[in-house]
């Protein structure tokens, strides 16, 4: 079990109690609305039956923005490079109505919105320029049966020289033998039809700027740093976790739209100790449970995060979702008791996986528990409905936000 900072739940109860309930936060999106094919060609590989006929009967009803739909790492990566202006810019074009920045920082301290701290080598173009210099593990080529390997931290860089790289689609080559090799991963069922130019990457103020131009709502991810804290001797991550935060007031930012996101259950706490406006909407990130010995400690880990004052728990699909003896998915254990508590749950992450017919024949972790329901690629709708309708979760995040937006603008979630 992952249970840390046990000390702070009977003042984090209270710091609970005292904040009370959040108040409506306002999305005022800027633009309309487009979907693509992709909503349709889900639902006509649907089994035929009432939620086929529902979904097919708004084909036709213009869409609007829905904070139901959570862009993913921009929400538009199956083929826009990740964290990215383009990325951003096209998953809220899909209606995405809450944008994600995952966060991470730099040589000089700087945020900026990267997946993992230590991913620039797969997510951008830093091996083929001066800057692969820098790199904590120099890329080293495939040879006598090892693969290719590399390893580049933001933290190797500083804000100025990270804005000099280009963004692309996350992968690589790991039989390369030369860093342009080494670059060319990009999954079968992706597309580097929009990578071809430089994709624009971020820092963290600039993500608040954009989103909020495109008048949605901000869920930044403090993402676990790779490097030792504190990191330099004396960045400590109550720092770091202090500094993502005061961006959003800097910028003048209603902590109403704001959904900070950790999975650092301490991370958590500090924000419902020391920034109870933000902390209401703490998300915790759980991955506690991603093995079936492990899995039942992440149910019974839900009591002690509700008691310390979390309100809001981020648990990965197949954490909510199971299958019946009939192979219907249905609520997981884990998704009743959290409905029970009364949190509120968000989920993640839709259209990560490839063609569900594979996922069926090949396994793949955001269906690990419910395999036995996952037959083709329609089956995807299914899911957001138990998940939607029966389990009430708050929102899904998404790689390719159009899905999720299409589903909420046809129940009317906006």
């Amino acid at each position: 079990m992952h249970i840390q900072v046990v000390s702070l739940a009977t003042g984090l109860i209270a710091v609970a109690q005292v904040v009370g309930a959040a108040p409506a936060a306002k999305c005022k999106p800027k633009r309309n609305v487009e979907l693509g094919p992709r909503p349709e060609y889900l639902i006509r590989d649907m089994d035929d039956g009432p939620l086929k006929d529902k979904l097919s009967s708004c084909l036709d009803q213009e869409a609007k923005t829905s904070k139901f739909s959570i862009g993913h790492r921009g929400g538009a990566v199956l083929q826009f490079p990740e964290e990215t202006v383009e990325s951003f810019v096209a998953g809220t074009r899909m209606g995405a109505g809450i944008q994600e920045c995952d966060v991470a920082f730099t040589a000089d301290r700087e945020l900026v919105c990267r997946h993992a701290q230590c991913d620039l080598h797969t997510t951008t173009n830093i091996l083929v320029t001066p800057l692969a210099a820098k790199c904590t593990t120099p890329f080293t080529p495939a040879a006598d049966g090892k693969p290719a390997t590399a390893r580049c931290c933001t933290s190797d860089i500083t804000l100025v020289e990270y804005k000099t790289l280009c963004g692309k689609m996350d992968g690589y080559n790991a039989s390369a033998t030369t860093p342009e090799d080494f670059l060319d991963g990009t999954a079968d069922w992706r597309t580097n039809l929009y990578s071809e130019q430089c994709g624009t990457v971020l820092s963290h103020k600039e993500f608040i700027e954009l989103v909020d131009d495109m008048g949605l709502e901000f869920t930044p991810e403090l993402k676990l740093p790779d490097v030792e804290m504190p990191y330099d001797g004396d960045y400590t991550q109550e720092m770091y976790a202090q500094q993502m935060i005061d961006e959003y007031k800097e910028a003048g930012i209603d902590p109403a739209r704001v959904w900070p996101q950790s999975f650092v259950f301490s991370d958590v706490a500090y924000w419902l100790a020391h920034e109870p406006e933000f902390g209401r909407q703490a998300v915790l990130l759980d991955d506690k449970g991603n093995t079936p010995q492990t899995f039942p400690g992440a149910i019974a880990n839900l009591s002690f995060y509700k008691e310390s004052g979390v309100q809001v728990i981020a648990p990965p699909l197949p954490y909510l979702v199971t299958t019946d003896e009939n192979d219907n998915y249905v609520p997981s254990e884990y998704a009743i008791t959290a409905k029970e508590l009364g949190f509120k749950i968000i989920t993640w992450s839709l259209e990560r996986s490839p063609p569900l017919k594979r996922v069926a024949e090949e396994g793949d972790y955001y269906y690990m528990y419910m395999l036995n329901g996952t037959k083709h690629d329609g089956d995807l709708y299914e899911l957001v409905d138990v998940l939607s309708r029966e389990i009430s979760v708050l929102g899904i995040f998404s790689d390719w936000s159009a899905t999720v937006t299409y589903y909420a603008n046809c129940f009317g979630i906006l």
